[in-house]
C-alpha cells in the first residue's frame, strides 16, 4: 500500500510541475522495500525557426519621390462649387473707379449668396392675401443662413457697368458631413 501511495504521489507531483518533466519509468526489484526510479529521455522536436518576412529594399531614387497615390473612394474626394455673381454699377457715381468698386462689391456679395444657397439651401416663405375671391397681395420671401469661409475669387470681368465675379469654394468630406448634419 505504501508503495502505491509513494508512486502515485511521485507521479502527481511530476505532472503538476510547470515544466514538462521527462516521463519516469518505475522498476520493481526483488527487494521488498526498494523502488528504483529511472528517468526516460524523451526528445521533443525543436520549434521550427521563424521565417522572417523579406523586407523590400528601396533604391535612393525611390526614397526621394513622393509616396505612390492611392485611389481614394468617391466619398473622400473634395467638392468644388463654382458660382458667378453679378453686380451693376450705380448711375450716380463720382468716378469710373467708384462705379467699378461698387459693382465689384455687389458681385462678390451676390456670389457669396449663391454659394450659401448651394451649400446650405434656401428657406422660402410665401403668403397671399385674398379678399372677395381675388388676390390682394402676394409675397414670397427667401432666406439664406450660412457661413462661407475660404472662398476664392477666380475671375473678375467688368464691362458696360456690369461686374461678374466667378468664385470657387472647395469643401472636404468632413465639412460636407457636418453641413448636411446641421440641416
Amino acid at each position: 500500500m505504501k508503495k502505491i501511495l509513494v508512486i502515485s504521489s511521485l507521479l502527481s507531483a511530476l505532472l503538476m510541475a510547470e515544466e514538462a518533466p521527462a516521463p519516469v519509468e518505475v522498476k520493481q526489484t526483488n527487494q521488498p522495500n526498494v523502488v528504483v526510479v529511472e528517468p526516460v529521455v524523451v526528445t521533443v522536436p525543436a520549434p521550427a525557426p521563424k521565417v522572417q518576412e523579406e523586407k523590400k529594399q528601396y533604391s535612393p531614387d525611390e526614397m526621394q519621390g513622393p509616396p505612390p497615390k492611392t485611389k481614394r473612394p468617391d466619398a473622400y474626394k473634395q467638392m468644388r462649387i463654382n458660382v458667378t455673381g453679378q453686380g451693376v454699377a450705380p448711375s450716380m457715381t463720382s468716378s469710373p473707379a467708384q462705379a467699378y468698386a461698387l459693382a465689384k462689391r455687389a458681385a462678390i456679395a451676390d456670389a457669396y449668396r449663391l454659394l450659401a444657397e448651394k451649400v446650405k439651401g434656401v428657406r422660402i416663405e410665401g403668403s397671399d392675401k385674398i379678399k372677395n375671391m381675388m388676390v390682394q397681395r402676394s409675397e414670397v420671401r427667401t432666406f439664406v443662413d450660412a457661413v462661407i469661409a475660404e472662398a476664392e475669387i477666380i475671375e473678375t470681368v467688368f464691362k458696360d457697368g456690369l461686374c461678374e465675379v466667378e468664385m470657387e469654394l472647395i469643401i472636404d468630406p468632413a465639412q460636407w458631413r457636418s453641413i448636411l448634419a446641421s440641416r
